[in-house]
């Protein structure tokens, strides 16, 4: 049997690709958007020269002797004189204040978190009459400007025994800081799945298990957050511990700082001075470089549901 090939037919060929002229519009977009670019960076760089060129000084001054930082501020230290920093931490009593500080901001930090935690998830997941009314309460605390409060809450501490105590200091750094945390995670909660808690409803958890067990293991970047933000609060705070706590054992380390600077006099002790400043900055900066990814989580997380 005979078999006849026929050849196959050659593809058409496709036809070229005409080039299309870029719109003059996109090209004007681009380069207005390389140009605020270019400007955003510039303004960060220059802000962040701004804040961290203070820092690298403080802690270069503090290796340095006092003769050296008034002569030549701006150079590098001869030597390092650890020196410093073990005079700023024993006879300046950086230690003392350093505990105090250390046992006040993380007792109120917990129990601020505690509260401000369970007060924002009842306020956020559960309708009840006057719900609102508590929430703007909350609000309110937030633009209550905490100077005027200080001679009422004087004699109310004076009255309770609380004076020149820690858990009184603690006590007031919780109320000072509860507005902002239950604002702040009132919003947070509201982001989070309700059919998780639904679902542990369902199995039998009662509302104590499932928020312990479900939902606040579900918030912790905003908890961290929050944190972080009462921490540089609390841990800074000057304020209160100078009208509530004048008993020198129980001072904190911005009293501290401050009766390292004024009782000096004419001495000038400048060296042990910024030795007893970074010792006081160095736990703010670890806990924010720590938890800087924790915290742009928490501040973003409820821009999406």
């Amino acid at each position: 049997m005979k078999t006849t090939d026929t050849p196959a037919a050659a593809p058409a060929a496709d036809p070229a690709p005409v080039a299309k002229a870029p719109a003059p519009a996109a090209k004007e977009k681009s380069g207005e958007g390389q140009v605020l670019n270019v400007f955003s960076h510039g303004v960060l760089i220059i802000w962040a020269i701004l804040v961290v060129l203070p820092l690298l000084w403080a802690v270069m001054a503090s290796f340095k002797t006092d003769d050296s930082i008034l002569s030549t501020p701006w150079a590098l230290p001869d030597k390092l004189h650890f020196e410093n920093w073990s005079r700023a931490w024993s006879q300046a009593h950086m230690s003392d204040y350093f505990f105090n500080t250390v046992v006040v901001v993380g007792c109120s930090l917990v129990g601020t978190l505690l509260l401000g935690s369970m007060a924002a998830y009842v306020l956020a997941r559960f309708d009840f009459p006057g719900n609102r009314f508590v929430y703007f309460l909350f609000i309110g605390g937030m633009s209550f400007p905490i100077i005027l409060a200080l001679v009422p809450l004087f004699f109310v501490m004076n009255n309770m025994a609380l004076l020149n105590t820690r858990h009184g200091l603690i006590m007031v750094y919780i109320a000072y800081s509860l507005p902002f945390t239950v604002f702040f995670l009132t919003s947070f909660f509201r982001t989070l799945p309700t059919s998780v808690a639904e679902a542990a409803m369902l199995d039998g958890a009662s509302h104590t298990r499932t928020f312990f067990q479900v939902m606040l293991p579900m918030a912790k970047p905003g908890l961290i957050s929050v944190g972080i933000f009462n921490f540089l609060g609390q841990w800074n705070q000057y304020m209160l511990p100078t009208v509530l706590n004048t008993e020198p054992k129980y001072r904190v380390l911005s009293q501290g700082l401050v009766e390292l600077a004024t009782s000096q006099g004419y001495k000038g002790d400048w060296s042990g001075l910024f030795a007893g400043l970074v010792m006081a900055m160095l736990p703010v900066l670890a806990a924010y470089i720590i938890f800087q990814r924790q915290v742009v989580a928490g501040l973003t997380a409820g821009a999406v549901k």
